[in-house]
């Protein structure tokens, strides 16, 4: 079964060695889709679910991105081509990497090949491009917008941390956020569960305020992108392990420059604290650079580290 609750559906898509989920919310006047995950989630796992659930696609009038990533995107123009009159619309902060993939591609993945020496592998940067269909949008949220279902209203909320626009959506009759990548627990798991590599949020100020903004609405359901549906006491489970991850980066980053003489390269301190950060394998370590930079970032402006750029090139250090 899809369906969750009365109205509300998740459809699981394959991703790799992962999974997408995508959620349908359905009233007695129309439907809303948040996130349209690839290309192939739309043609190959939304339609003919919606089929098998009895569900007419056209009822779908609104379909909403969580935020920029190529995984949540990249079945804009499936979608599109499906249903005409759809209208596809996301975050002001994150829509023209939304509707341009190149330009995603270098402003979010790319954000760290030039001062810090990291970047996507070629054959990653290529699954990206041939996954994402990527259109135009139709308009833009700022959060607090609703919708109106008929029988239910569901409202916008911006919980920015991972992407500057990223949202989720609150669908109270139900006491249910769906909050697709807003919160990262303290890895990103395999479809069978094993760690895959690091939660990528990237402004930590941003992202605590987040978690503290999803506990707030105290929701018995918590539904994600990439995790289990969360319900009851593992919402608030789920939750304090994300804070507590943050926390603990900031322990490893401390402890790898403590030991380390001279200003580090953000890969250096990545791979000197290792273990610490996490469970993967050198090559998904390495993706750590998204929350360690912004952890890096946030002790840097409360002045426990120092920031310096050398032939283009940031280096960090304590204090002392």
């Amino acid at each position: 079964m899809t369906e969750l609750r009365p109205g509300l559906h998740r459809y699981v898509a394959p991703l790799g060695e992962r999974f997408v989920a995508l959620y349908l919310f359905v009233g007695t006047d129309a439907a809303l889709l948040f996130d349209t995950g690839v290309r192939d989630s739309v043609t190959e796992t939304l339609l003919p679910a919606l089929t098998a659930d009895g569900i007419d696609p056209s009822r779908i009038r609104w379909a909403i991105n969580s935020h920029c990533d190529f995984d949540h995107t990249g079945g804009n123009g499936a979608l599109r081509a499906a249903l005409p009159g759809v209208q596809l619309l996301a975050h002001r902060l994150d829509r023209a990497l939304t509707e341009d993939v190149e330009r995603l591609i270098g402003e979010r993945y790319g954000e760290f090949a030039a001062m810090d020496g990291f970047d996507d592998p070629p054959a990653t940067t290529a699954a990206v491009r041939a996954d994402s269909d990527l259109v135009l949008l139709d308009g833009e949220l700022r959060g607090g917008e609703e919708f109106d279902l008929g029988d239910r209203r569901v409202r916008v909320i911006h919980v920015p941390g991972h992407s500057p626009g990223h949202l989720a959506l609150w669908d109270e009759r139900n006491n249910a956020l769906a909050i697709s990548d807003a919160v990262l627990g303290r890895t990103v798991p395999t479809a069978s569960g094993t760690p895959a590599f690091p939660p990528t949020y990237r402004d930590t100020d941003d992202y605590l305020q987040t978690i503290a903004r999803v506990r707030g609405f105290d929701a018995d359901l918590l539904l994600t992108a990439h995790y289990p549906v969360y319900e009851g006491a593992a919402v608030s489970g789920f939750l304090d392990d994300s804070e507590q991850y943050v926390a603990e980066v900031d322990d490893a980053i401390l402890g790898a420059l403590d030991k380390i003489v001279e200003p580090a390269s953000t890969l250096t301190i990545i791979r000197a604290a290792g273990a610490a950060l996490g469970p993967w394998p050198a090559a998904a370590l390495d993706y750590s650079i998204f929350p360690v930079t912004g952890n890096l970032e946030r002790l840097r402006d409360r002045g426990v580290v120092r920031e310096s750029i050398r032939d283009g090139k940031r280096y960090w250090e304590l204090a002392r």
